[in-house]
């Protein structure tokens, strides 16, 4: 796999303060005229010439030139009083597996690596609509398949804590872009973890809204596809809250979106959470395997929201946990196989899909009707089983990962604790009850281990109820230190960040 070029001492990097500000803050000053779109959009660019080739997570860049012009535009929509969408002025780039008209769009794959679409998705366009500027795409697996971000058309993305690690996936662009201030806030979709798993191992926040809450578009199964999601990405519950409100709501192309679009809910994150209560799920007991340290973080953290009122309860439901990691493996792959099934049959396409696509398809070739009407009554199960779980408890949690991040030229890890993986993503199954519950996750960031490598928890919430889970967000950001920490590349003395076995809890 083609390599970040890593300075064996890289020197830290000098960050623009505009860089280091909230979106939400950034779009007011430039409504206000107190910045303007040029000053921010430069900044940023500044940020990306600064460290994008050493870490790799903006690729497909937009003509400097061109992007500029964009913001003067802005401005002058500014000074002419102009009616101004809630990102305008605010430079983005969007994740490589959505379609941005005029930008070259590749999957990450050798069979898209020259597509330009001649339409947005609808994600890209409502963000295009709400006056962000496009600067690029954001790095990829192919085809957004498995949580570990490398590609033959643009290489690996390295981790924002150290770039010889994975930056995971899919969003891992997005994830880096965002812990190494390149961007303010940005977009990512989720299937198999793709906005939890890189959020967590670079330090930041990454929300799968509930299922049909951001319509999916353009897609194949139009009325099957319910594995994938896309949602926001940011450093703030506010910035989260501000990017759903532009993704989120009803359109036509998406016949299961869900009907309206969410308000801005700044102004209503603060919110007191006193009584509520968090189940934690641990291991599944025992049934998933973790790297060392990985739950003790995790408890440590979810431990500190005590201060704020919140109680965490470990239980133990009586659930076959085989029956969600197997529902996930066949909905995923009868998708997948619908999706590039016809490419897969063309002998010179099949030659340019890596090996564990090619594996998909092929198992989903082998799958019958049975086994999908099985994976369906499975997820019904756990969802009804889920139901039962709120009723005493207002979130579930769990961790984001199995793993701390791995060798950025590792595949996928291949044993956690001594335990065979037995796919290339069953490492990451334990973001899978998450995704087939259809409610709104996040993952938090938890502290690091000893190496100075990011973690992250999961936050499952009840159907539909997003906003609590920002808040949830919110008063987690207010009590823990993390998100206010920098990688080492962006701190002054550069030094790498390492923790003894008290400095990794706090």
């Amino acid at each position: 796999m083609n390599l970040p070029v890593v300075d064996a001492a890289p020197a830290p990097v000098h960050v623009p303060e505009i860089c280091h500000l909230p979106a939400r803050q950034l779009a007011a000053m430039i409504r206000s005229r107190a910045l303007s779109s040029r000053e921010v959009v430069s900044a940023f660019l500044q940020q990306v010439d600064a460290l994008n080739p050493r870490f790799n997570a903006i690729v497909s860049m937009v003509d400097r030139a061109q992007v500029l012009a964009q913001a003067d535009a802005a401005d002058a929509a500014v000074a002419a009083g102009q009616a101004l969408g809630p990102l305008h002025g605010l430079p983005q780039a969007i994740k490589d597996t959505a379609a941005a008209k005029g930008i070259r769009s590749t999957f990450g794959s050798p069979l898209f690596a020259n597509n330009v679409p001649a339409v947005d998705a609808i994600m890209a366009e409502r963000m295009r609509a709400a006056g962000a500027i496009f600067i690029g795409k954001t790095n990829v697996p192919e085809f957004g398949l498995g949580s570990h971000t490398y590609n033959p058309v643009f290489g690996a993305t390295g981790n924002a804590w150290n770039p010889d690690f994975s930056a995971g996936g899919s969003s891992g662009g997005t994830a880096v872009a965002l812990a190494l201030r390149m961007l303010p806030v940005a977009d990512g979709a989720d299937m198999g973890g793709s906005l939890r798993n890189p959020a967590a191992f670079n330090n930041v926040l990454g929300f799968r809204p509930s299922q049909g809450r951001v319509p999916f578009w353009p897609r194949n199964e139009t009325f099957m596809g319910q594995l994938v999601t896309e949602g926001p990405m940011g450093r703030s519950a506010d910035d989260l809250a501000l990017l759903l409100s532009v993704q989120s709501g009803y359109d036509a192309r998406a016949p299961l979106s869900l009907d309206s679009a969410v308000p801005d809910w700044h102004g209503q994150l603060d919110a007191d959470l006193k009584g509520k209560r968090i189940g934690w799920l641990g291991d599944l007991g025992g049934h998933m395997p973790f790297e060392d340290g990985i739950l003790a973080l995790c408890e440590t953290a979810l431990g500190r929201l005590d201060a704020g009122g919140v109680r965490v309860e470990a239980i133990a439901p009586d659930f076959d946990w085989h029956r969600i990691w197997r529902a996930f493996v066949v909905l995923r792959q009868f998708g997948i196989g619908s999706n590039l099934g016809a490419a897969y049959d063309k002998p010179e396409a099949r030659a340019l899909m890596k090996p564990e696509l090619q594996w998909e398809i092929a198992q989903c070739r082998q799958l019958a009707v049975s086994d999908v009407q099985q994976a369906l009554v499975d997820r019904t199960a756990w969802y009804d089983h889920l139901l039962g779980l709120f009723e005493h408890h207002d979130f579930l949690a769990l961790p984001t990962a199995q793993v701390f991040p791995f060798p950025v030229e590792q595949h996928w890890p291949r044993e956690i604790a001594g335990r065979t993986m037995d796919s290339y993503h069953r490492w990451m199954e334990v973001v899978t009850p998450g995704t087939l519950s259809g409610c709104p996750v996040i993952s938090l960031p938890v502290g690091f281990n000893a190496k100075g490598l990011p973690m992250g928890v999961q936050i499952i919430g009840r159907p539909r109820a997003d906003l609590s889970v920002l808040r949830l967000t919110r008063l987690y950001e207010q009590i823990t230190p993390w998100l206010q920490q920098l990688p080492p590349v962006l701190r002054a003395d550069g030094a790498k960040q390492t923790h003894g076995a008290q400095g990794a809890h706090q």
